[in-house]
């Protein structure tokens, strides 16, 4: 953006650079569904000190996801349905992290590849003094109608661009 700055008492030219991104909203759903049959559920003895309890009830519960691969385990508890409760909770943390990491990795290929915000990488000048005009440097198409273009016009813009995509100009 070239312009006079109200700021500048000696009236020059300044130039300001920005950049925008624009994302699809994703939904922020952090309840995972975990179908039973995606489960595949083993109990067996737990180990180590606790007396003869221990020894005499298969306590100990282990959750393998199917889909996933995640398994989770645990045998701190005395009661295998505390265990398995436990576990299950486990269970649907490590999805959800799984499901957030999936997001974040989804945001980034939206996202795609940062160039510097400096001179030699702007897509577009906008010129306001002492001249108007709008020049994409991607396709070359200038516009000498800046408000026009600030209003949201960008056709012109967006059709060129195309145009020199579907064309495989680079």
């Amino acid at each position: 953006l070239v312009r006079i700055s109200p700021f500048d008492s000696n009236k020059r030219r300044h130039t300001s650079f920005s950049s925008v991104d624009v994302f699809p909203e994703l939904d922020d759903d952090n309840e995972v569904e975990i179908r039973e049959e995606e489960l595949k559920i083993d109990t067996y003895r737990s180990s180590g000190a606790g007396g003869q309890h221990v020894n005499t009830t298969d306590s100990a519960v282990r959750i393998t996801h199917i889909p996933t691969g995640i398994v989770v385990q645990c045998q701190n508890e005395r009661s295998q349905i505390q265990n398995r409760e436990k576990a299950m909770n486990m269970l649907k943390a490590k999805l959800i992290a799984l499901a957030e990491e999936e997001k974040k990795e989804k945001i980034e290929d939206l996202q795609g590849n940062y160039s510097q915000i400096a001179w030699g990488s702007q897509i577009r000048s906008y010129v306001f003094q002492p001249y108007t005009m709008v020049k994409d440097h991607r396709t070359n198409v200038d516009v000498g109608d800046v408000e026009r273009v600030m209003d949201g016009d960008l056709d012109i813009f967006i059709n060129a661009y195309l145009q020199k995509k579907a064309t495989g100009e680079s």
